[in-house]
This record gives structure tokens, sequence and C-alpha cells, in this order.
């Protein structure tokens, strides 16, 4: 990727909430569609301004000025779609039928999960955040937008939707980077963290794992039973994710490995399933039709020979299909 060039689109691609214009009136809709339309844009402000911590925490440890630059720009970015999402709910809230807030379990996984991405390796955290803005791309932001059906909705939606498609190239640019031999021998020359950091990161990390499920489904998975009860949008989100993991490099991961050995007990053993099924979909923070593989082995012969480039491109291109 020549980063250099995008951080030249990421400047010239920033707009103004302002630039849109809310003079317009809401499409007639139900009062049950109204608490719900209204509910997914204060969560989804949430959402956002979570994934901006997240691209801070990245700046943070860039060590590339242009690409320091450019996560710098994504904190605009994420920021900017959180109050395009709050002034969405007022819009939407017409009848005034009730005080809205922040869904509790986002609250209660925020700060442990921001915690945690500053104690995890970076191609852990970046894992995360990868999975995070596929989900909420291919999945969450077009079904919600389809479920408004207004073209207020669809005029900031279209904005946020530029944004986040250099967002997700990015993310696959890096998890090229963290899957490289260079990163590798990085980390290996690197001297082990004190035994303090490596408690801090364990008691975060299991504080995610404990608030994630709640998170995920109240979030997530509870919004598109709704939006998108089919469930389609959903599952092709996360066959991309499960894709990047088959990809050899990202496959040297440690974390990789331990997920991809879990999910493999999960899938073909009925025993371990019986026994351990529950305590693996809390693990993993999510419910069995998404830890079920969701590819064929065609589709993992193509993504393994795929560039990350070429898979960054692939999953775009699914938030129109």
């Amino acid at each position: 990727m020549d980063l250099q060039r995008m951080l030249e689109k990421c400047r010239r691609e920033q707009w103004s909430v302002e630039d849109l214009d809310w003079s317009g009136s809401p499409r007639r809709m139900s009062e049950a569609d109204e608490r719900a339309i209204v509910q997914y844009f204060t969560d989804m402000a949430g959402i956002e301004r979570l994934a901006g911590a997240l691209f801070e925490e990245q700046r943070r440890r860039a060590e590339d000025p242009t690409l320091e630059a450019i996560f710098r720009t994504f904190v605009e970015d994420e920021e900017r779609h959180a109050q395009a999402a709050e002034r969405l709910a007022r819009y939407y809230d017409t009848r005034k039928l009730k005080q809205y807030e922040m869904n509790r379990a986002l609250q209660r996984f925020r700060p442990h999960f921001i915690a945690s991405v500053k104690h995890l390796s970076a191609e852990i955290a970046n894992a995360y955040i990868t999975s995070g803005e596929l989900i909420l791309d291919i999945a969450l932001l077009r079904s919600i937008n389809d479920y408004v059906h207004d073209t207020m909705s669809e005029r900031a939606m279209d904005l946020i939707n530029r944004d986040e498609s250099r967002h997700i190239a990015i993310d696959f640019h890096m998890i090229g980077y963290y899957s490289s031999q260079a990163y590798a021998d990085k980390l290996e020359a690197e001297p082990p963290k004190p035994l303090l950091v490596r408690l801090s990161a364990l008691w975060s990390f299991a504080n995610v794992l404990y608030y994630g499920a709640p998170f995920f489904r109240g979030v997530f998975f509870k919004p598109m039973q709704v939006v998108d009860p089919s469930g389609i949008r959903m599952k092709e989100a996360f066959k991309r994710i499960q894709l990047l993991s088959k990809k050899p490099g990202v496959r040297r991961s440690g974390f990789v490995k331990f997920m991809e050995r879990v999910q493999d007990l999960y899938n073909d053993s009925p025993a371990t399933r019986l026994v351990f099924g529950r305590a693996i979909e809390r693990l993993l923070g999510v419910g069995p039709d998404m830890i079920t593989r969701l590819y064929n082995d065609a589709e993992r012969e193509r993504a393994s020979r795929m560039s990350y480039e070429e898979l960054a491109e692939d999953a775009l291109q699914a938030k129109f299909a």
C-alpha cells in the first residue's frame, strides 16, 4: 500500500456533520420502529467512540509518521461518526417516547476493552479491531440503514461508509505487517515484559472475555435479529474473519492458533461441544451460528492465495452485495 497516497485520501475525504442538510422530516414510522431506530443510533455513537479509542491506541504505537497521521484522521473520523449518530438519534426521536441511553453492556465492556488493548500485543489488538470493523461495516451499519429506509440516514451513511472503507483497507494492511517475518523477528528481539504488566494484561483480558458476550449480544446480535433477521450479513462478516485467520502468516500467531483450536474442537468434537459448548461460546463471545465454519474448501484456498489488499477489497465488495 502507498501510505502517503492513503493519507492524502484520508485528508481529502474529510467532512463535517454540518455538511448534511438536517432540515427535512423523517418518514412516518410506528412507535416501535422509532424506539428501535433511536436506540440503534444511540448505541452506534458509543460503538464509534470505542473504535476511536482503539485507533488512538494504534496511533500511539505507530512507528511510521505517515501511518501515525493516518490513524489520527481515523480518530477524527470516528468522533464525527459518533456525532452523526447522535444527530440521527435526535432527528428520528420525533415523539419523545422515552429517555434513551447507551446500552449498559456497551458501557461495561468499553473500559475493560480499551485497557486490554493497551496491554495486548499489537497484532492481537489489531485482530480485534479488524473483526469489529468488519462486523460494523459489512453487517450492522448497512442493515440499520436499510431498516431506517430514509433519505437522511442514507446521506449520512454514505459518508460514514466511505470513511469505513479506508479503515478496513488499513486494518488489512496492518494484519499483513503483523503477519510478516520482519515483525516476528522484531518481537523475538524484544525483552520480556515485567510480571506485573503481564498480570495486568491477563486481568484486563479476562474482563474482556467476561463482558464481551453480553456486549456482542446486546449491541450487535440482538439488533441484527430485527434489522437483518435472515442473519446473512452477519454470517458474511464472520466468514471474512474466519478466512482471514487461514492466511499462513496470520496463523503464526499463538493467539490465532488457540482460537482456531477452540473453534475446531467445537465443530469437530460432539463430546467437547456437549460438555464445553456454553463455555466456548462465552469465550468467543458468539453463538453457534457464528462459531460453525462459514466457508467451504474452495473459499479457503482462494483466500489463502490472495494478498491482504485483495482480501480487503473483497471484504469491501461484500458491503454492496
